[in-house]
């Protein structure tokens, strides 16, 4: 299994990868609270996914890219996920922050920012719960120096955001490898989101911008 990168194109992605809609679920207040599984879409070897935002076939490419001359310049750093990360600590949990990988999911906030909850002794459940949430794996919830990871097989889903009405990244799960259109791999993780609204300013990991300009994802 793997996700390429192609220069202003599509991702490609090979290894017959199943993907399924993934719809991040909210409550009474608004708040992102779960995620809720919808319908799998048909199972092929290899398909390309739209990168630019415009295609009519969403999620899948259908040549726009071309048309509207696509800039797809990969802007993200190579360092690891914890060579950008800022660190928390807590009295139950560590938490490992890096903002540049942030695809405004939410679930950070309910109930009480996670990085105030972590602070507080009693809630280190529900800062975990938070943390592995989290999409992008922006946040990484720790107990005696070892991640707690959810575990995810590899696929890929397809976010929609009901909460605030539009449609999210492509979140990749389980250690599905991207490799740049350079052809050298990005790091190998359990949770990564990329951008398929085609205005982040972290290609080609999504940076929450599909929220900002309204993008309809479906």
């Amino acid at each position: 299994m793997r996700i390429e990168v192609t220069p202003d194109g599509p991702y490609v992605v090979t290894g017959s990868v199943p993907m399924v809609r993934q719809v991040i679920g909210g409550d009474a207040m608004g708040q992102s609270m779960e995620w809720v599984q919808g319908e799998d879409y048909p199972a092929a070897e290899s398909y390309e996914l739209c990168r630019c935002g415009r295609s009519q076939n969403k999620p899948y490419c259908d040549g726009s890219h071309e048309r509207v001359r696509f800039d797809g310049t990969e802007t993200a750093s190579r360092r690891s996920y914890l060579g950008q990360a800022e660190e928390h600590a807590g009295p139950e949990l560590a938490l490992t922050d890096a903002p540049a990988f942030c695809a405004f999911a939410r679930f950070c906030d309910a109930d009480g920012q996670v990085w105030k909850l972590l602070k507080i002794p009693g809630q280190g459940e529900t800062a975990a719960r938070q943390a592995t949430h989290c999409p992008s794996g922006r946040l990484t919830a720790w107990a005696s120096r070892a991640p707690i990871e959810p575990e995810l097989p590899p696929s890929i889903g397809i976010v929609e955001d009901e909460v605030a009405g539009v449609g999210g990244p492509i979140w990749v799960r389980g250690g599905i490898p991207v490799t740049s259109a350079d052809g050298q791999d990005y790091e190998v993780r359990n949770r990564v989101t990329l951008c398929r609204c085609g205005n982040s300013r972290n290609k080609p990991f999504c940076d929450g911008s599909h929220v900002s300009i309204r993008f309809a994802g479906a």
